[in-house]
């Protein structure tokens, strides 16, 4: 028995040697003989597919002069490794340490203060702060508790080491939060910031160790030429949000896509977007990229061509500041803010629009605090959203009606006996309020030259509040004016209903007088005034307002959409009507009439009507529309300065924009040739 066992301790003594044998030759083969091949082979396994960024189109005026282009740039990406959580956020941390000491900025969005005591949500009040803190507390599975619970539910879910300081913990969490709402993944690195300085990118590549997971790379940056130009129409890029990926996603978007966020960048998007390339590389285990497999290269978006000129936008918002100052010297001492439009006459198309003040795109994010709590409201947008009593400008929709209903004829004399009675009440023209005297008989081009209340209030009385209020929505007051922005307001185009209906009082006699003067419940945004005054220029068209003018291809400059006029509607104006009316403005522009110091002596023949409107604190509006030439109508201006005390006061705007347009300035630099023949190969 001995025996036996003693053969079969020997057989398995001489298996296990045997075997010890084998695995002592393989590992020397692994380790010494081919360790180097395998250890590179086993490196070399991560095979990744990262994007590569598309550069968007490019936004041009309408001579292919650009406005927004791109430059490439450097950025910071976190890449998906097999690095533990406590290692990624040391990494975290000293990135943004970093950062910090070299004044850069880098992404964070997480809505916790510094000190990771309350919640921030910059802009909120109220219920729907409330409402966002709830939504936030659902989001990363706090079901109840404060500000200081969800640091400590996010600290716990990353993996933060509690002998950090609070700020830190704060730091980390921030990225780490942003990480995840950006989808991080092995096929989805993280960009945690954009832009980043050269002293930063030599410091992330000569420390590569310290920062193994960190990738610098390039791609394009939105760059706004002139800073804060055309802020409010060209809008801003920044980083999709949760809530538009979940939209977008099926578009070819990812969450670390930059998309248009507000004005024509936002209007544009589908056509300036681009096409995202893909790249596989071979990636370390460890993060480090040892070859480039194979590439798709992007393909840019197609560039898009605005009605803008980049002259006239240049000289209106200019014309805004100098003229707010001016009027600051008189009357209008209060006066901070204004706002103007410049469109075709025969299109529709917008030369300029502009609304003071405004905001920097290029730093829109690190300003948007104070940009929020400024209360002039920068990043409001006068021109299309802003609603004004439109004042003694409504008095040519009040003429056209009556001439064309026939409650007065162009030749009918009315005379002017300072206080008009009506129904018990009497209403004064604003010359026998100021001067205690009247403008005897006047037809009614001289009533619109004088600005004649009395004369509108018989016409008003005659014509009734309907009609009115049906002609106004012919002139397109209180509609929309088709212009691509976002935010554009209706107006208010008063009528008995809109009283009814907002106030429960009813429609007086006495509120038709009003009306037809432009009091009353009237409230238009300049663009509406502008189109308004653009459908009299032109006898009686209204177009729809547009800013694209055409999008062409990005390699050939070939022609892909063009915008066309579009007709919004038609008010019936015979050409005895259209003369009646355009003289009487002609007359508000010549010597004596309530522009002409501003006027009277200019190369060209203006035709315009001033305007002030009251308002419930301050000094009055100034408001002020025009267009030029009086017989061959090409352009419109529309211009409202808040509390500027009347509309002479700002008629200047226009002149400096028919000194431009019409090449009075020997210094005047606008292209002959139209963007194809400036811009194409």
């Amino acid at each position: 028995m001995p025996e036996e066992f003693d053969k079969k301790f020997k057989k398995i003594l001489v298996f296990a040697t045997v075997l010890l044998v084998l695995i002592s030759v393989r590992l020397v083969d692994l380790q010494l003989v081919n360790g180097t091949d395998y250890r590179t082979q086993s490196e070399n396994r991560m095979l990744r597919s990262m994007p590569i960024a598309a550069p968007r189109g490019e936004i041009l005026d309408r001579y292919g002069r650009p406005l927004v282009t791109n430059r490439m740039a450097f950025s910071l990406q976190i890449q998906k490794t097999n690095l533990t959580k406590q290692e990624q956020n040391a990494i975290i941390l000293d990135l943004i340490a970093l950062m910090q000491a070299e004044g850069e900025e880098y992404i964070d969005s997480l809505p916790i203060n510094a000190e990771g005591t309350d919640y921030t949500f910059d802009g909120y009040e109220g219920e729907e702060r409330q409402n966002r803190i709830a939504r936030f507390n659902s989001e990363i599975g706090l079901e109840s508790g404060g500000a200081f619970d969800a640091m400590a539910l996010l600290c716990e879910t990353y993996e933060i080491d509690p002998a950090y300081t609070p700020a830190e913990r704060r730091a980390i969490a921030g990225v780490r939060y942003e990480m995840d709402e950006r989808g991080f993944s092995v096929n989805a690195p993280y960009t945690f910031a954009k832009d980043v300085g050269q002293s930063v990118i030599t410091r992330v590549r000569e420390q590569n160790m310290r920062f193994k997971n960190v990738a610098v790379v390039t791609e394009p940056i939105r760059e706004y030429v002139y800073d804060n130009l055309a802020c409010h129409i060209l809008g801003r890029v920044g980083p999709i949000y949760k809530e538009e990926y979940a939209v977008l996603k099926n578009q070819g978007y990812g969450m670390n896509d930059t998309i248009g966020k507000d004005g024509m960048e936002k209007y544009l998007e589908p056509y300036i977007k681009g096409v995202d390339g893909r790249q596989s590389a071979v990636q370390t285990v460890d993060g480090r990229t040892t070859a480039i497999a194979a590439t798709v290269p992007a393909t840019p978006g197609d560039h898009a061509v605005l009605t803008i000129d980049l002259e006239l936008q240049q000289i209106l918002e200019q014309s805004l500041q100098t003229t707010l100052e001016s009027v600051r010297q008189g009357r209008g001492k209060t006066a901070q803010t204004a706002s103007a439009v410049v469109m075709d006459v025969n299109t529709g198309e917008i030369l300029a629009i502009a609304s003071y003040p405004g905001f920097n795109p290029k730093t829109f994010d690190a300003d948007y605090s104070r940009l929020y709590n400024d209360p002039l409201k920068p990043m409001f947008n006068r021109a299309i959203a802003g609603a004004y009593p439109p004042g003694s400008t409504f008095k040519m929709l009040t003429s056209v009606a009556a001439l064309e209903e026939g409650a007065v004829t162009v030749d009918e004399i009315i005379q002017d006996q300072g206080v008009y009675r009506y129904y018990g009440q009497t209403f004064n023209c604003w010359i026998w309020s100021d001067e205690r005297r009247t403008h005897g008989n006047v037809n009614v081009s001289g009533a619109l030259r004088d600005s004649c209340n009395y004369y509108f209030y018989e016409a008003g009385k005659r014509l009734g509040v309907d009609k009115l209020a049906e002609y106004g929505k012919k002139f397109g007051l209180g509609e929309y004016t088709g212009i691509e922005l976002e935010g554009e307001t209706k107006g208010i185009l008063a009528n008995p209903d809109y009283k009814k209906k907002t106030f429960d009082q009813v429609w007086f006699p006495g509120d038709t007088l009003q009306m037809a003067i432009g009091q009353s419940f009237n409230l238009f945004s300049p663009i509406q005034l502008a189109s308004y005054t653009a459908t009299i220029a032109n006898g009686g068209t209204r177009y729809k307002a547009h800013l694209l003018k055409s999008v062409r291809d990005v390699e050939t400059g070939a022609l892909m959409q063009e915008s066309s006029p579009e007709v919004y509607g038609k008010v019936d104006m015979s050409h005895a009507t259209h003369q009646a009316i355009t003289y009487g403005m002609r007359m508000v522009s010549a010597e004596g009439g309530t522009a002409g110091s501003v006027f009277g002596n200019f190369p060209i023949e203006v035709c315009s009507k001033t305007g002030s409107a009251e308002v419930s604190t301050g000094v009055a509006n100034g408001i002020f529309v025009s267009f030029a030439p009086y017989k061959n109508p090409q352009i419109a201006v529309a211009a409202v300065v808040e509390n500027a005390g009347s509309g002479n006061a700002i008629a200047p705007i226009a002149r400096d924009i028919y000194t431009a347009y019409f090449g009075l300035n020997a210094e005047n630099s606008r292209p002959a040739a139209t963007y194809p023949n400036t811009l194409l190969p």
